[in-house]
């Protein structure tokens, strides 16, 4: 298994009818950070799996408010060897240097001169786990701000549903203020900006297994099976309902 280059911190239908999967929101207990521990021993895959159902955190640097997501959709690029992966051939670049920092490190990047996109670190050379998806979880009404504030121009005045706040990655990165030049690089095991905390384990047979979204590059890594989210929940960005099919059968 290789091993991370040691580079530096440097930033503090057919598919059955059935009830919709949502995770028990209602308790507001702190649960327990996740350690290197839970980011080294996993492969990519394996970290993108037992992410699912786990808590992403964000302290807000203004009020101290904590909110919080459940994770339930997620996405592996699997490093050097992975053509749709920001690090494929293994050229460590300004841009893609937390993808090969220790496995826990926050990569944030910036596309289509607007949005950021959020991935953490994982096992493996360049390797990282995109976050896609979660269901909020506390402090939503901050999130809901966040989004409306996003264009700071025109302000919406609409109030989305819950299930549209965080339901892609660009839109969870907005809802949780997450942008590049504050949480890049951030080790996500002993920040108090952003960490994970444990949460539900989501068994196998709960998780369903699709190829990647908007991945343009040969068929061979275009419809490789790279992406996990949480069966029948509300809150995922978009479901793939043959992959659903396939996985129940």
């Amino acid at each position: 298994m290789a091993k991370k280059r040691k580079l530096t911190n440097n930033a503090d239908e057919f598919v059955e009818k059935k009830e919709s999967k949502v995770i028990d929101s209602n308790s507001m207990t702190t649960m327990r950070r996740l350690s290197n521990s839970f980011f080294d021993v996993h492969s990519c895959e394996e970290l993108a799996q037992n992410l699912l159902g786990k808590r992403l955190c964000r302290r807000i640097n203004e009020t101290g408010e904590v909110i919080k997501g459940i994770v339930v959709e997620t996405e592996s690029y699997l490093g050097t060897e992975d053509v749709a992966s920001q690090s494929y051939k293994g050229k460590v670049t300004p841009r893609n240097e937390p993808m090969f920092m220790k496995p826990g490190t926050c990569y944030v990047y910036f596309t289509y001169g607007m949005y950021h996109i959020f991935n953490v670190s994982s096992v493996g050379e360049g390797a990282a786990v995109l976050i896609r998806a979660l269901q909020p979880l506390e402090g939503i009404e901050t999130m809901q701000t966040f989004r409306k504030n996003f264009n700071k121009k025109v302000p919406s005045k609409k109030q989305l549903k819950e299930k549209q706040l965080c339901n892609g990655p660009a839109k969870l990165c907005i809802a949780l203020n997450i942008e590049k030049n504050t949480i890049n690089k951030v080790d996500a095991t002993c920040s108090d900006l952003i960490w994970f905390e444990d949460g539900d384990t989501i068994e196998k047979e709960e998780i369903v297994v699709a190829p990647r979204i908007g991945i343009n590059v040969a068929a061979e890594w275009k419809y490789k099976p790279l992406r996990f989210y949480i069966r029948n929940n509300d809150y995922v960005s978009v479901r793939d309902k043959k992959a659903e099919l396939s996985s129940t059968t």
